[in-house]
């Protein structure tokens, strides 16, 4: 079974570009998100803050050029790693929005 998440969302800040030990680029980021869902059958705000990460070429890309930009991001969650259990959002697929 595939669960993922699909959110709009604004960069609010990256970490530089790093690699893993088995050399893949990694961009850390961190994630401003702000819709109106329906819960219940009532309407409500909804806002989050969301730690994530992006691996691969497509991310070493846009290193260092996505604060303030606003993408429709595709992903998972997932623990941090094996002895931090926070969520953080795997981020598969990214569509920048255009303003």
């Amino acid at each position: 079974m595939q669960n993922r998440l699909v959110l709009t969302v604004t960069v609010d800040r990256e970490d530089a570009l790093r690699y893993t030990p088995a050399g893949l680029p990694v961009v850390e980021m961190w994630l401003k998100h702000q819709s109106r869902q329906s819960a219940g059958g009532f309407e409500r705000d909804v806002a989050c803050d969301i730690q994530a990460v992006w691996v691969g070429e497509e991310a070493k890309k846009r290193a260092g050029k996505l604060a303030g930009q606003v993408m429709n991001v595709t992903g998972f969650l997932s623990q941090r790693s094996l002895r931090n259990p926070r969520l953080v959002l795997n981020i598969e697929y990214v569509e920048f929005v255009k303003g």
